[in-house]
């Protein structure tokens, strides 16, 4: 089965896979449809992050990944509205154009930010 991955500087020595830290695990998001990977990097795009890229992968090879890493995954079906979490990795494992990605530990969006924006990606559907 084809799933949707985000990567960080994809097709590079650099690149990076996104993962969500659950407890001390982490966890690959793996998303049945490509819109839900899209709206979720612009998600976390307006959390300042560099923009991802949305890869199409087989499913498979993402598990594979994961059970090598030790890295939980998840599949997101299609239609989930999955919400980045709120704190982010302070530094994390990749970098971006050479230069270390400094990423705010806390969320600097409010509540009626974040339902504004998911109003309008709703609205993309």
């Amino acid at each position: 089965m084809r799933v949707y991955v985000l990567l960080f500087n994809a097709r590079t020595e650099n690149e990076g896979i996104h993962t969500v830290q659950v407890g001390s695990q982490n966890k690959v998001l793996m998303f049945e449809s490509e819109d839900d990977a899209e709206r979720y990097a612009l998600l976390l795009e307006a959390q300042d992050f560099p923009t991802p890229t949305v890869e199409a992968v087989d499913s498979e090879e993402i598990e594979e990944f994961c059970r090598e890493a030790a890295y939980e995954w998840e599949l997101i079906k299609d239609g989930m509205l999955a919400i980045p979490p709120e704190q982010n990795v302070t530094s994390p494992d990749w970098t971006t154009e050479g230069e270390p990605l400094a990423v705010e530990t806390q969320s600097e969006m409010s509540e009626s930010e974040l339902d504004r924006i998911r109003r309008q990606l709703e609205g993309l559907v």
